[in-house]
């Protein structure tokens, strides 16, 4: 098995870093990627490490029950990190989840709610999938993207000022109050996004969906889902 390392930070200054904490967080992004879990072995080609180094991080992780390994010896993420992530975004998630569950359902479309994380990648915070519809898109919570590919991350952008060089996509969305993206993030899927106006421009709200006839109308149900949260957030 080939293992990819995704992470961003490998790309870190390296002055003022704490290796052994660094080279941990990296083990834990790994395993992220890879929920099926990996081997010693694929640990250490991953980060870059030897495997002696890799087993003295896995033997750490797991003391602290961040990771654990089955019975086949591969190693998985742990459950003492769903201890350690509740707190993150509690109160954003609590007010947002009865605007996503509205917009949802009114679109018969998964609605999605996105952090940005850093300057150049967004978060999937929340996605709420519609209950009656016979079929809907599904994300991962917790997946990265890059900030410039897909609705969510083109509508941060937008909420900015005009950059030279910046996509169409990004002029588009700041003239319309919302952003368009269509075969970004996943093949055949349609994502629709507004920024949350809170000041900080860091959170956006959106529906992914198979098909979308009517973006505007679309878009309309989006903006106004945004600023229902929004004012939640003042």
């Amino acid at each position: 098995m080939s293992v990819v390392d995704s992470s961003s930070a490998r790309d870190l200054p390296g002055s003022g870093l704490s290796k052994t904490l660094h080279n941990g967080l990296e083990v834990l992004e790994l395993l992220v990627a890879h929920p099926g879990g990996l081997s010693l072995t694929e640990i250490a080609d991953g980060i870059g490490v030897h495997r002696t180094v890799a087993h003295r991080l896995v033997r750490t992780l797991e003391a602290h029950h961040l990771c654990r390994r089955d019975r086949y010896k591969r190693i998985t993420l742990g459950a003492g990190l769903v201890r350690l992530a509740e707190p993150v975004e509690q109160d954003l998630r609590t007010l947002a989840r009865p605007v996503l569950e509205e917009l949802t359902e009114t679109a018969q479309a998964s609605a999605h709610l996105v952090v940005r994380e850093g300057p150049d990648q967004v978060r999937m915070l929340m996605i709420v999938e519609p209950r009656r519809a016979r079929m809907h898109v599904s994300f991962r919570t917790g997946q990265l993207d890059p900030i410039d590919r897909g609705s969510a991350g083109l509508a941060l952008l937008a909420a900015g000022p005009p950059r030279d060089g910046e996509r169409e996509a990004v002029t588009l969305a700041r003239e319309r109050g919302f952003a368009v993206s269509s075969g970004e993030i996943a093949s055949g899927i349609t994502g629709i996004s507004a920024v949350v106006p809170t000041g900080r421009e860091d959170t956006s709200i959106g529906l992914s969906l198979f098909d979308a006839p009517n973006p505007g109308e679309l878009g309309r149900l989006v903006v106004d889902a945004a600023r229902r949260l929004g004012d939640l957030l003042h």
